[in-house]
């Protein structure tokens, strides 16, 4: 990726990585001391004491071991987990990526300048696209031709959706493709080595500043056939001016697409939502379309994946609001981490919902290493779950409440530091687990003790969850298990922009009810801090 960079005096993209340390191993007594606090608040004393024991073993046997050879190949690598990561948590996984890996999220520009608006959509598109790429003489003519063509023929076969397919079938169906006919391949690479995919929509969604269900909905589960799902970017424009994207998680995370949507939301705001340059055009060649052979059995393989992708998106519930009544100043102003802040209402809800404690991933940024890219923060902590427990007990004080609720804070404080500098655990114990299949030995007890995957390790969080930013950019995700939430949120000055998601097929979750309870908890952490000053 840094080859293809194309020369430049200006900063580039990967300029600093040589000058970032590299991707430290922690302490295997450290990850194992963090990894038994975060399996408590989901075990028994038999249960505790057991893995507690296996935990024991594991240090003093194959674990340490295991740590050895990690640390030998940290010595040969700048990061040692980059591949690794790159192919286990995206490249390896086999369900369809444009649902269940992918993010997605409208950008904010509606909020200001290009509100919804009827056949204004190839004239913010010209202009969202020359913030995107610096090419926008080139690009209203490039929008208003393909518009005309799209609108003036029949559909085409619609190959796009083959990227929503099961991954080894989609992969199948390219090869086959690919065999049609030689010219497939090279609309393939075409596809493939364009910076990004744009996409024309014909619909239509509702979205205001506090209510963003309807357009996160469209941009994560919309039209299968007119997005690119194995694409890192997908511009996606719809017919009433509104824009968003749909990106492939595996080659780079959420923060990437965040700077872009910010830098091109600044200028749309900078230049009042109009075109400022030259209006002079210049004479370009009629882009080429891509015209795919294909015969009875593409067909099928798209109207297959079509199914299958329909089948489980129309299984998502999705809900996407703005909670307006305070945001990040007020949480500051008493001196409380507007992050943490929200993953305790999280918290709350989630407990006062299901009435347990839910296992939590949280993404920690490791941007300060070379290569860097996340680890897990478990937010159901021991102290978490007290302060939960505490607001459910009307013989629990105030003071008392107030008291736990601080701990919860510091707790979360301190263990996002730790996992942001490199000392983290569960990314440290996914080496040790791929160094013994690696080295062919059996998978250790640590890792099929049932309390491992209960707290949710081995990627069986029940709220799989991300801050997107402090900036007018939001997003959405699917949950990791079926029993449980997708939670994105964005912290503002005034406001906290959340989306939840959930399958309607799980009888036992709700994500409407989940959202509106972590509003109610906003309230109540608030009052809690209020009353008991007094």
């Amino acid at each position: 990726m840094e080859n293809q960079l194309a020369k430049s005096t200006e900063e580039r993209t990967f300029q600093y990585q040589d000058s970032l340390p590299s991707l430290p191993v922690p302490s295997l007594e450290d990850s194992l001391k963090k990894y038994l606090e975060s399996v408590k608040p989901f075990a028994n004393e038999e249960e505790y004491k057991k893995t507690e024991e296996i935990v024991k073993k594991f240090q003093n046997g194959i674990g340490e071991k295991l740590h050895q050879k990690l640390l030998e190949r940290a010595k040969g690598k700048r990061n040692w987990l980059e591949e690794w990561w790159l192919n286990v948590a995206y490249l390896d996984v086999r369900i369809p990526s444009q649902l269940n890996v992918n993010f997605a999220g409208p950008v904010a520009h509606f909020e200001h300048y290009w509100p919804p608006k009827e056949d204004t959509q190839l004239e913010r598109g010209s202009i969202i696209l020359w913030h995107n790429v610096n090419y926008w003489q080139l690009l209203r003519k490039q929008l208003t031709y393909i518009y005309k063509k799209c609108h003036g023929e029949p559909d085409g076969p619609g190959i796009a959706a083959l990227t929503s397919e099961e991954r080894t079938q989609w992969a199948k169906a390219r090869e086959y493709l690919i065999g049609l006919d030689p010219e497939n391949l090279t609309s393939l690479e075409k596809i493939q080595s364009s910076l990004l995919v744009y996409s024309i929509e014909d619909s239509s969604p509702h979205v205001t500043p506090e209510d963003y269900t309807q357009v996160t909905a469209m941009l994560l589960i919309g039209d299968p056939t007119v997005r690119w799902g194995d694409k890192s970017y997908n511009l996606i424009s719809f017919s009433n001016g509104v824009f968003g994207c749909n990106c492939d998680h595996a080659p780079f995370d959420a923060m990437v697409m965040v700077n872009i949507s910010y830098y091109v939301d600044e200028k749309i705001l900078e230049n009042e939502g109009r075109w400022k340059g030259s209006e002079k055009v210049r004479d370009i060649p009629l882009p080429e379309e891509l015209v795919f052979t294909v015969d009875e059995k593409v067909l099928s393989d798209i109207n297959q994946a079509k199914a299958q992708y329909l089948k489980q998106a129309s299984d998502l519930q999705i809900v996407s609001y703005a909670f307006t009544s305070f945001g990040k100043k007020l949480t500051k102003k008493m001196m409380l981490h507007p992050d943490t802040f929200i993953q305790l209402a999280l918290q709350l809800a989630y407990y006062r919902l299901h009435g347990r404690p839910g296992c939590c991933y949280e993404t920690a940024m490791t941007r300060y290493f070379y290569h860097g890219r996340t680890e897990t923060m478990r937010s159901c902590t021991v102290e978490a779950v007290s302060w939960c427990q505490s607001m459910n007990d009307s013989s629990t004080s105030l003071l008392e409440r107030q008291e736990k609720m601080l701990q919860a804070f510091a707790k979360h404080n301190k263990m996002m530091k730790d996992c942001s500098t490199g000392k983290g655990f569960d990314r440290h114990l996914l080496g040790l687990l791929l160094i013994a299949k690696e080295e062919g030995l059996p998978v250790p007890e640590l890792f099929t003790d049932p309390l491992f995957s209960k707290s949710g390790g081995g990627g069986n969080f029940v709220l799989s969850t991300s801050l997107i930013g402090y900036l007018r950019v939001h997003g959405v995700v699917v949950p990791m298990v079926h029993n449980g939430y997708g939670f994105f949120y964005q912290i503002r000055d005034d406001r906290f922009v959340v989306s939840c998601t959930a399958w309607k097929s799980c009888p036992e979750t709700d994500a409407e009810k989940l959202v509106q309870l972590i509003f109610v908890a906003f309230h109540d952490m608030i009052q809690l801090m209020n009353t008991a000053h007094l």
